[in-house]
Order: structure tokens, then C-alpha cells, then sequence
């Protein structure tokens, strides 16, 4: 691969999560088009983007501030599915793997940040 990102794992995972984001978010309302659906998919976006900027050609300090950014975004999707949830946009047999999925990607990410130590 040419860049060094693609070659991260906790980048990969996260593309996948990505993807699964993009496509659970056009089931939702119409009017939410501007509100969750927007600030979901930013935020999922935001997770792999700030891998990937981080990790290429910065120093460690730096790709640990990014990972910290990207750490902050994917909390911020698990608390957008929260809130989907709620609303019953989507169900609980949606909802929990997508949680689950999130809570091995944070993990991934400070496993990584910490590692850089």
C-alpha cells in the first residue's frame, strides 16, 4: 500500500465502521437529513481522516494528538447511535453491534495512542 495508514489495522476497522455508518444513516428520517445524519457520518469521517493525518510523516507526539481527535469522533458516533436508538430510528438488533463494534475501535485507538509513549 502507499501510505503508511493503510497499512494500520485500527485504520481498517475503522474504514469498515465507516462504511457500516454510511449505510445505516439513509434509513433515517428525512428530517434529520441536516442534524444526526450529518453529525453522525462527520464524525465517523473523522475518525479515519485523523488516523490517517496523523500517521503520516508526523512525529509520535503528533500522531497522538491525532489519535486523540479520532479517539474523541468515535465516541462521538457511539453517542450518535445512542440517540438514534432512542428515537427508535434504529433497533436494539442494529444498535448493539454497532455499539460493540465502536467500543473494540476505541480501544484499538488508545492501545495505539498509549503505545507511543
Amino acid at each position: 500500500m502507499a501510505f503508511r495508514f493503510e497499512d494500520l489495522l485500527v485504520w481498517q476497522r475503522g474504514m469498515e465502521l465507516n462504511d457500516k455508518i454510511n449505510g445505516l444513516v439513509k434509513t433515517f428520517p428525512k428530517d434529520e437529513l441536516y442534524i444526526l445524519t450529518s453529525q453522525i457520518k462527520r464524525a465517523s469521517d473523522s475518525v479515519v481522516l485523523n488516523i490517517a493525518e496523523g500517521s503520516t510523516g508526523q512525529t509520535k507526539p503528533v500522531f497522538k494528538t491525532f489519535l486523540g481527535y479520532s479517539l474523541r469522533s468515535a465516541i462521538e458516533v457511539v453517542n450518535c447511535l445512542i440517540i438514534a436508538r432512542r428515537r427508535d430510528y434504529i433497533s436494539e438488533i442494529v444498535f448493539k453491534p454497532l455499539y460493540d463494534e465502536h467500543e473494540v475501535l476505541v480501544k484499538m485507538i488508545t492501545t495505539l495512542r498509549n503505545s507511543l509513549d
